[in-house]
Formats: C-alpha cells, structure tokens, sequence
C-alpha cells in the first residue's frame, strides 16, 4: 500500500474521506496469506492511525473549547460522513481477517475483540452513533456554561471546589450551595437529554439484536472475564466491607470538626483545622513538579512526561467554556498522548495529574507493540489499574524533598486524605454502577427522570448513610446528573472500582520493594492488549477480584496506614 504522507495536523483535520477511501479499498483487495498477513497488517494500522488520529484532535479541540463554533462543526461534519465510513471500511478488513483464518503470533486476543466486533456491527447503528456523540457535545456545552459569581468574580463548578477545603463550614456551606444551585438550574435541559440518551441507546442493542443495551455494551467493551453478576457481587462487597469501614473515619471526621452530622461541604476539608494544601501556583509549577516526583519513580516515565510538556500535550488549566473533568487520549499516528485536566490548586489536581499520567504512559509503553489494535484494545479495568497504580507509585515523592509538592508534613497530610478518598470512592462507585444497571435493566422506567432521582436516592441511602442530605434532598437525588460517565460512557465506571483494588494491592507490593513493584506494573504496561485481563492484573503483580476477603483486606491496609500518617502528623 502506498505510504500516506500529512503535513502536519491541520492538513490532517482538512482531509475527507476521499483521502482514505483508496486505501481501504486497496487493503480490502489484496490477497493475503501466512507470508503477507504481517505486512498487510502493518499497512492497516498506519491508515486506521491516521483516522483515529483525526478523531481525538477533533474531540481534543471540543473539550478544550466548548465554545468554539468553528471546531464543533467540523467535528459533527465528521462524526456524520467520515467517522460512519470509516467504521465501514474498518469492519471489511476484520471480516476479511477472519474469513482468513489467518493467526498471527501476539494477535490472540484482538482476533477474539473482532469476532465480537464482528457480531456487534450494524451500519444502521453508524449515524444513531454519531448523533450521540453530537448528544456528548451538547452535553459539554451545558456543564461546560456552569459558572456562578462567587467574591464578586465568576467562578466554574470546578474552581467552587476550592471552598469546600475552606476551614470555616459557614462559608462552605454558602459556596457549596451556590453551587448546587446553578446546577440545578440546569436539571430540566439534561432531564431531556437524558431521555434521548436511553432511547437512542435502546435502538442501538435493537439493532445490533441484543437483548438490551447492558447486553450491547458488554461486549462492546470486550468484557470476556467478568459478568454483571459479578459487578452486582462487588457492589454487596462494598456495602459489607468499605461502608462501615467509611463510618469509622466519619465519626472521626466529625469528633475532629466538632459536628453531630456530617455534610457533603464537610467531607473534604483539612480535619486538623489547616488551611487547605496548595500544592501548586498555576500549570507551569504543577508541570514542573509532576515531571520532578515522575523521574523519582522511573526515569522512563519522567522523560515520557517531559515529552508531551515539550510538545505541547498537556493542557491542565481549568477556565469557563472548557469541558468538565479530565482525560488522556492518544494521537495515534504521532505515537503522543495528550492530557486534559481542570486544576485549580487543590490535592485533587495533583492525583489527576498522577492518575493520567499513568495512562499516558501506559501509551508508551505499548506504542512499541506493532499493530494499532494490540495498543488500542487494553481492557478498561487494566487501563485504570495503569492510572491508579500511578497515583499511589508516586506516593513517596510528593515532598519537596523529591522536586515535588509538599513539606513532609503535608506529604503525609496528602496522602492520608487520598486514601480516605479513595475508602469513600468505593461506594460512590458502587452507586454509579448499581445506577446504571436499574436503568438498562428497567428501561422504561430508567428513562424517567423521577425514577432516577427516586433510585438514586435509594442508593445514596445504601451506600453513604453517613452523609446527612436533610434540607438538600433535591440535591442528593439529582446526583445522576452530575457524573458524566453515566451520560457520555455508560457502565464504563465500575473499572475504577476494580482497579482501585488492583492498585492497592500494587502499592502493598511497593511498601514491600519499590522498585520491583514499579518494574512489573512497567512489565505490564508493555504488554498493551496482548493479554487477557486477569493475566494483565497478575502481571502488574495484582488479583482481579469482586470478593469481600480480597477487598476487606485492601481496606485493612488502608485504615492501618491512615491512622499511622495520623498519628505522625499529630
């Protein structure tokens, strides 16, 4: 196949079909056999990373500006005549690949995911697909509008969070629902948009002949190790295990605060009366120092993130019209990731920051691997172990002493708040998936906004009895709303669950040795989707687990090393 040759990314974002079309067309034509399937197969990875790389820009460009006109049109121009083509001509060379009966050595498992492609695809489906990515756009346009005047400046939901560090309660109190007020404002807009989500997300299974959209999903994201059942026996595993271990350190939160309930604007300020960690001055020192504590763990991977600084791939800052939340993605054919954050100062920048740089260089590591598929195709559940398996790597260098962040004190400090988040992430967690699951499961009442709400709060109630909602109910249960992954990527959340508990148990081989640990979580970092999921987890020195024994264990170690970073600190 002729070499595509692209300038650079503008002349790539210009480009139309008719570019692409000619290749496909000469891909699907050629004869293949045991001698050429390599070559065919390298040919094929360079024009789909072309095209892939076409749709990250293009999403890249819309979350980094939701207001910009110009780069929504080109967007939704090709997620409606590209982006459905493309799909097309891709699912030619699976089907071609596997009427072949072709076997390449390391291509196991992305056989396997086009198999289940294969049954998946249904050109009915293309423009339903593009019409909910232009449903996420608009989507991101809402949250991304959600500003408020706070202190006499306007302020974004993001850089609210700030208050709710503030040591005096009145004032977070006040800033929190300031908050929760402009966003309410908005509960009848994303009402309706929910509505179109699940209609549209209905037709897709119809259309594909699954049984329901959770079905159509399922093998979307290639979930060959786990069921529903068992994400349904994680949820009970939490709700024995980590929720009463949540109401150990709430009554200890609150005896510190000096409270008899403990509020939603109570859960994340400092319980030692200090002002809140300020780990970093703007983008440029958050760079700085992340780049500093990411050498300490590897050298690899500090020279992987002085890369993308160098290139311009890290856009960390948050401001009004910026879409919600952060993310990694990768520019394929450049073999570059780029990271997008919303930092405004707090601890929780510093963890997303850890957090995607662990996906970015779990990019890396396997664009070494030498087809687009055995890079693209990594289990979600290993792809968050990656980045959460980060974020308790660089645990030990988050001090100054190490280029980083923090006094030793605060180090400490840090950390112990991280583990008490990541202790409540669990059953947040669980609520967002149990979520989910009555919703594809009872369709026709999961399309109903009151049914949401009233099942939301159902769960709050299971999952985080501690927090005390009376007066703010309308809050509490439009909690829904406000997670973008049961919107924009639905069931894609109970990974973070499974791969906090992965990662805990990476970080309890680190207390042990350090380096051996970070050397096979890079060991397995390497292996990209060449392996099945539970060997990914084994690799990286971990247990793919939905068990209470396994988690109860997890959380043993977690309130230990609590409690000794506290009683250091005191």
């Amino acid at each position: 196949m002729k070499k595509i040759e692209i300038a650079n990314v503008e002349s790539l974002l210009n480009l139309n079909w008719d570019a692409f079309q000619p290749c496909y067309q000469e891909l699907l034509a050629e004869t293949i056999n045991a001698d050429t399937v390599q070559a065919w197969l390298a040919d094929w990875t360079q024009v789909t990373e072309w095209c892939d790389e076409m749709f990250n820009r293009f999403y890249a460009g819309t979350t980094t500006n939701t207001a910009d006109k110009l780069i929504a049109e080109r967007f939704q121009d090709y997620m409606e005549n590209f982006y459905p083509q493309w799909q097309s001509a891709e699912q030619a060379l699976k089907q071609k690949l596997i009427a072949s009966g072709l076997t390449v050595a390391g291509f196991d498992i992305q056989l396997r995911n086009m198999k289940a492609d294969a049954d998946l695809f249904c050109e009915a489906n293309l423009p339903l697909l593009a019409e909910e990515q232009q449903l996420n756009n608009e989507h991101d346009k809402i949250i991304g509008a959600q500003t408020l005047t706070w202190d006499g400046q306007e302020r974004t939901a993001r850089q609210m969070e700030l208050v709710l560090r503030d040591n005096d309660r009145e004032t977070r109190r006040r800033g929190w629902e300031a908050q929760a007020q402009r966003q309410l404002q908005d509960r009848e807009a994303i009402n309706r948009q929910w509505k179109q989500y699940v209609d549209l997300r209905l037709k897709l299974a119809a259309n594909a002949g699954k049984p329901d959209y959770r079905a159509y999903r399922w093998q979307f994201f290639k979930r060959f190790d786990y069921s529903p059942a068992d994400c349904k026996a994680f949820h009970n595993a939490i709700a024995e295990v980590v929720v009463p271990a949540v109401a150990r350190i709430t009554e200890r939160r609150k005896r510190a605060l000096g409270i008899d309930n403990l509020r939603y604007y109570d859960v994340f300020v400092d319980v030692t009366g200090k002002p809140p960690l300020r780990p970093f001055t703007d983008a440029g020192d958050l760079i700085r120092k992340a780049s500093s504590v990411f050498h300490h763990v590897s050298p690899h991977f500090g020279g992987y993130f002085d890369t993308m600084a160098q290139n311009g791939l890290l856009d960390l800052d948050n401001r009004k019209n910026k879409a919600n939340g952060a993310y990694c993605t990768n520019f394929a054919h450049a073999r570059l990731p780029f990271i997008f954050a919303n930092a405004v100062g707090i601890h929780e920048d510093v963890e997303a920051v850890m957090h995607e740089g662990g996906h970015s260089f779990h990019a890396f590591e396997s664009f070494k691997l030498p087809y687009f598929q055995q890079i693209n195709d990594v289990p979600n559940e290993f792809a968050e172990v990656a980045s959460m398996g980060m974020e308790k790597l660089t645990s030990p260098y988050l001090s100054e002493k190490f280029g980083g962040f923090y006094s030793q004190q605060d180090a400490a400090r840090a950390m112990s708040e991280h583990l008490e988040n990541d202790l409540r992430f669990w059953p947040y967690m669980a609520i967002v998936d149990a979520f989910q699951h009555w919703v594809y499961e009872n369709p026709r009442e999961g399309r109903e906004p009151g049914n949401c709400d009233a099942k939301w709060a159902e769960l709050e109630k299971r999952f985080r009895p501690e927090i005390d909602w009376s007066g703010y109910e309308d809050v509490m249960m439009t909690g829904w709303q406000r997670k973008d992954h049961i919107h924009q990527e639905p069931f894609y959340y109970v990974e973070y669950g499974l791969a906090l508990l992965g990662a805990v148990q990476i970080w309890r081989n680190a207390l042990e040795d350090q380096a051996t640990a970070v050397a096979r979580y890079r060991q397995a970092l390497a292996l990209g989707a060449t392996a099945p999921l539970p060997q990914l987890f084994e690799t990286a020195g971990a247990k793919l687990a939905f068990d209470a024994i396994t988690l109860k264990d997890a959380v043993d170690l977690m309130e230990k090393k609590i409690a000794e970073l506290d009683d250091w600190m005191a």
